[in-house]
């Protein structure tokens, strides 16, 4: 394992220091926020670097102890073994450093736009797609996040042919953007008299909330159509509420008619739209980045199948990493079960990311 150079830790604790210092004197809020926000990232780094400097100085004394002519043989003995176990805590010490200072994903912290679609399997794929949205609603309850619905095109059968919500909260996307991609079902419906399994899927797609700053769209490359919205809401609906925006340079298509207001209907439809373009921004930079070296984590490749349920053996198999859980209710519930592929996702991402790191140092 490479060695993080020491001049570089001490930039990051010299750094540290002088954010510390100067959050003790900036008065006004604007630098006090950015610099409130500098510390709460370099502050874990600095803990993680001055225990591993506070263990190389252990393993300095145990090793003077070793070479010395004069020790006994009892007290080398026991600097040995103590020595062994020290190298194994620097290593822990630096392998942790080396996560930390992975470069960070600028949309990390943002809430996320959350779209699922029935995809093969007609009806089935369509009660799919609601289960799996009600998981991620009950994943957001247990951490805290709110989930507002945009839009929602139920099937007759009660699952979902489409639904879009928005999910608000710290480190949203953070967790759920290794939710993208196609998801598949295998069970025996409902409908079935004869018991077989059936196959299914939904695709989703978790995109990071995009802010007016990260996207800047100009109202000449907008076609903004209104119309009178369709399905339930028909009858009391007199008038055109219903929104659609063509990106004209894109082409991306948002349509909105959940709201009666035609107002609300133009703001959630634009609040989608901007999250699609940021969306498509990043792929672009991750594409660029990447070359033809392309992560099978995090690549925003959605035309590929990710994970399966398979009800018959109560599992879920998350093809990307190999991993297998026999936990398939405790998953659907939103469960730590969820969390817990969620984690090992995020670790072979880590170990990926550390991997390209090494090798381009060598």
């Amino acid at each position: 394992m490479t060695t993080i150079p020491a001049e570089k830790l001490d930039k990051l604790v010299a750094r540290w220091q002088a954010v510390q210092s100067e959050l003790a004197t900036r008065a006004d809020q604007e630098s006090y926020v950015q610099l409130s926000r500098e510390f709460a990232e370099l502050d874990p780094i600095v803990a993680t670097i001055n225990a591993l400097r506070e263990a190389q100085r252990e393993r300095d004394g145990l090793q003077e102890i070793i070479d010395d002519r004069g020790s006994d043989q009892a007290m080398k003995d026991l600097a040995w073994e103590e020595l062994g176990e020290l190298d194994e805590k620097i290593e822990a010490f630096e392998r942790q450093l080396k996560v930390q200072l992975l470069p960070k994903d600028d949309a990390d912290e943002k809430s996320a736009i959350l779209e699922l679609r029935a995809g093969t399997g007609g009806d089935e794929a369509a009660l799919f797609a609601g289960d799996l949205f009600r998981m991620y609603q009950r994943f957001a309850d247990r951490h805290g996040w709110k989930v507002n619905v945009m839009s929602a095109s139920e099937s007759a059968t009660g699952g979902y042919k489409e639904i879009i919500a928005n999910i608000t909260g710290k480190g949203v996307f953070a967790r759920m953007k290794y939710e993208s991609g196609v998801h598949r079902v295998q069970r025996v419906p409902e409908t079935e008299a004869q018991g077989r399994i059936h196959t299914s899927a939904a695709t989703v797609a978790v995109l990071p909330e995009a802010e007016e700053v990260d996207v800047q769209i100009d109202e000449k490359d907008l076609r903004i159509d209104v119309f009178r919205a369709s399905g339930r809401r028909q009858s009391v609906n007199t008038t055109d509420s219903a929104v659609r925006i063509t990106h004209l340079p894109s082409g991306l298509v948002v349509i909105q008619q959940d709201e009666k207001s035609q107002h609300k209907n133009r703001a959630k439809a634009m609040k989608v739209l901007r999250s699609r373009l940021y969306d498509l921004e990043r792929a672009k930079l991750d594409e660029e980045r990447a070359q033809d070296r392309r992560s099978q984590i995090g690549s925003g490749d959605r035309s590929q199948r990710i994970r399966t349920y398979n009800f018959p053996q109560g599992r879920v198999t998350d093809h990307r990493i190999g991993l297998t859980t026999h936990q398939l209710h405790m998953v659907l519930a939103g469960e730590p079960a969820l969390d817990e592929i969620i984690d090992a996702l995020i670790t072979e991402d880590q170990a990926n990311q550390l991997a390209a790191m090494e090798e381009h140092v060598s």
